[in-house]
């Protein structure tokens, strides 16, 4: 099976029905994609499948086989920078774990909607939790990026 990560395509061999993240973990190595429950219930596996947000410990190998995937990694352009910028100058994270999938979630929702108010931003995050709650610093980056976007 071939999965096309970052713009690399890995020829892998693999069960069909493995999830995406232990594909990316295990197989290839690329370790920033965290495993947070395994029932696509906290967002600590997001990664982007054709630029949308998904959850990598549900999805099957099978089902991205053709598609392009992006990992935390592989994650680039005007966007992802002002995200990358805005969580460093804010000092987003806390312990860190649950970004990744923060970040990956955040580049989406800015990419699909570069103005988003404050409900935009509840709902397209509301998935991505962050057990040492810096959910204020996390809007904040968001609305940070699309200022510098503007």
């Amino acid at each position: 099976m071939k999965l096309d990560i970052n713009g690399q395509v890995h020829e892998v061999e693999v069960d069909p029905d493995m999830p995406l993240l232990w594909a990316i973990r295990d197989v290839v190595g690329l370790t920033g994609t965290k495993f947070g429950c395994g029932m696509a219930q906290c967002g600590a596996c997001t990664v982007h499948q054709d630029g949308q947000p998904i959850r990598a410990c549900i999805t099957p190998v099978s089902a991205v086989e053709g598609a392009k995937i992006t990992t935390i990694e592989g994650l680039a352009g005007k966007v992802a920078q002002a995200v990358q910028a805005a969580w460093t100058e804010l000092d987003v994270p806390q312990c860190g774990y649950c970004q990744s999938g923060q970040v990956m979630a955040a580049t989406a929702l800015l990419t699909e909607n570069p103005k988003p108010s404050d409900a935009d931003i509840d709902a397209a995050m509301s998935g991505n939790l962050c057990r040492c709650a810096t959910y204020q610093r996390i809007r904040a980056g968001i609305h940070e990026a699309a200022k510098s976007l503007a």
